[in-house]
């Protein structure tokens, strides 16, 4: 996945998927707490390797990992192409209205536009962009 989409969550919690991001996604996918501040949507692909990931942890390993599990969410769209975000994930990413979807490789990401415009406007150089580069063996 890739690109970067800008949209704006509903009165009711419901925000757009735009088309694109929608074919590769399929017709559910799952909705979790990110790293930073914003939220990941997992294919249903990815969803299962993380989940196997999980099952093969021993429990004692696996315990702090409960709160990543208990706070996702299976999405559907509904028939305008719209997902309803939980509240409890809405208030971890601080999404009110204005969100940025970005695609990122296996997954896509969620974050409100106060959090990520300033973030990419930071790291969006000449030298970041060389160190990605390098990072991938470019």
């Amino acid at each position: 996945m890739e690109g970067t989409f800008e949209h704006s969550i509903d009165a009711k919690g419901r925000l757009f998927i735009p088309a694109r991001l929608r074919e590769e996604l399929g017709v559910s996918f799952h909705l979790a707490a990110g790293i930073d501040t914003c939220l990941a949507i997992y294919p249903d692909e990815t969803w299962k390797r993380i989940t196997e990931k999980f099952a093969a942890l021993p429990m004692s390993e696996s315990a702090p990992l409960r709160i990543f599990f208990a706070n996702a969410a299976k999405c559907e769209l509904d028939s305008q192409g719209r997902i309803v975000i939980p509240q409890k994930l809405r208030k971890y990413a601080q999404l009110d209205r204005d969100a940025v979807i970005l695609g990122v490789n296996d997954r896509a990401e969620i974050w409100a536009s106060e959090l990520w415009m300033p973030q990419e406007e930071e790291e969006l150089n000449p030298a970041n962009m060389k160190a990605c580069m390098k990072a991938l063996g470019i």
